[in-house]
């Protein structure tokens, strides 16, 4: 994350959630992507998220151009951010595969994960 995210609320009443996330491309620069998040998984695990943070992203991504102050042109991303996932998540979702492939049909119930679980 790049900066802390931040709820706001459309016109209509109904609220989304903001952010910009830092991503290196290939060459090692970093190209800023703007997302939002309408759904109340994804936006509660933006909130919960601080500048720094690693997460990874799902969703639809838009690429296209804007002319910067100097006048070289540059990528503008952005992204409606469908599920948000964070290093955490991640690691807990690795484990309870790791248990379950071993042949256990058990987790330990601190290991064990439902679908609603997937924000804080």
């Amino acid at each position: 994350m790049f900066k802390t995210a931040e709820e706001r609320r459309s016109n209509s009443g109904k609220t989304f959630v903001t952010d910009n996330v830092r991503a290196a491309d290939g060459d090692g620069e970093s190209l800023f992507v703007n997302v939002v998040a309408f759904s109340d998984s994804a936006k509660a695990t933006l909130l919960a998220l601080e500048d720094g943070d690693s997460v990874s992203l799902t969703g639809t991504l838009k690429i296209g151009t804007y002319e910067a102050r100097d006048g070289s042109v540059r990528p503008k991303v952005s992204m409606i951010a469908q599920t948000v996932l964070t290093a955490y998540q991640v690691t807990r979702k690795r484990k309870a595969a790791a248990m379950m492939s071993d042949g256990s049909n058990r987790m330990p119930r601190e290991t064990a994960m439902a679908d609603d679980d997937l924000s804080f």
